[in-house]
C-alpha cells in the first residue's frame, strides 16, 4: 500500500479538471462503489490502487465535495482562500493561509 503524498488541510487542484479544494479524508486505496468507477471515461480513468482524496472542492460556478485519485492531485500553489461553505465546521485557517484541522472534543 501506497503512502499518501498529501495531507489533511493541504490545497490540491486537479491535474485534468478546472476545480481545486481542500482534502479532508483520505483513503488509502479506492473505497468507492463500482458504478462510481464505471461512470469515469476508461481514458481517464485512474488505477484503484493509491490513495484516493476527499475534497472540499469547489469550481469557478459552485462547491461540492469531490473523491480524487491521488495521480490527478497537484499541489495548488495559487496561495487564493477556498470558499467551500464547510470549511468552518472542519478547519481553522491560520494566519499563514493554511488549513488546520479543527480539534475535536472527545467524551
Amino acid at each position: 500500500m501506497k503512502t499518501a503524498k498529501f495531507a489533511i488541510g493541504q490545497v490540491v487542484r486537479h491535474r485534468l479538471f478546472p476545480f481545486r479544494g481542500i482534502i479532508f479524508d483520505v483513503d488509502p486505496q479506492f473505497a468507492n462503489t463500482d458504478e462510481w468507477y464505471e461512470a469515469i471515461p476508461a481514458d481517464v480513468r485512474p488505477r484503484k490502487d493509491q490513495p484516493f482524496y476527499h475534497l472540499l472542492a469547489e469550481n469557478s460556478e459552485t462547491e461540492y465535495i469531490a473523491y480524487v485519485s491521488e495521480q490527478n492531485l497537484l499541489e495548488d500553489q495559487s496561495g487564493e482562500p477556498v470558499r467551500h461553505p464547510q470549511i468552518k465546521e472542519m478547519f481553522d485557517k491560520k494566519p499563514d493561509g493554511r488549513y488546520a484541522p479543527k480539534r475535536q472534543s472527545r467524551h
